[in-house]
């Protein structure tokens, strides 16, 4: 399983930006789909995920009304809308996949199975 992530960049405080993850040798319909961030200096940290099955949704509390998890499940794809951005959200992005995940373990990183690369995105202020 191959998980590349596109999208970031930089833009201004109060921009949008969004964020792509495609999958590649494996649908992931079953799976559970999340995006991390890392910002410098800080511990990789849980940002959004979508649950396996009925693709409920799950945010962190900073970016609860400002972002949108979706799945595309026909292209393997995993989208993170990202609006009214804002400076403490610079950070590398990652996104990542759990086959086996349990609801309680949907916020750790260790849950997860399949990581992909980063992709930077930088708020200016």
């Amino acid at each position: 399983v191959q998980l590349q992530a596109s999208g970031g960049g930089l833009v201004q405080a109060g921009g949008s930006l969004r964020l792509s993850c495609a999958a590649s040798g494996r649908t992931f319909s079953r799976d559970t789909v999340a995006w991390f961030r890392q910002a410098p200096g800080k511990e990789r940290e849980f940002v959004a995920a979508v649950f396996r099955g009925a693709g409920n949704t799950y945010y962190e509390d900073s970016v609860k009304g400002r972002f949108t998890i979706s799945r595309d499940d026909a292209k393997t794809t995993v989208y993170l809308q990202m609006n009214s951005l804002k400076p403490e959200d610079t950070a590398v992005y990652f996104c990542a996949l759990g086959s086996r995940l349990i609801l309680s373990t949907i916020r750790s990183a260790s849950a997860y199975d399949y990581w992909g690369r980063g992709t930077l995105v930088t708020v200016s202020s």
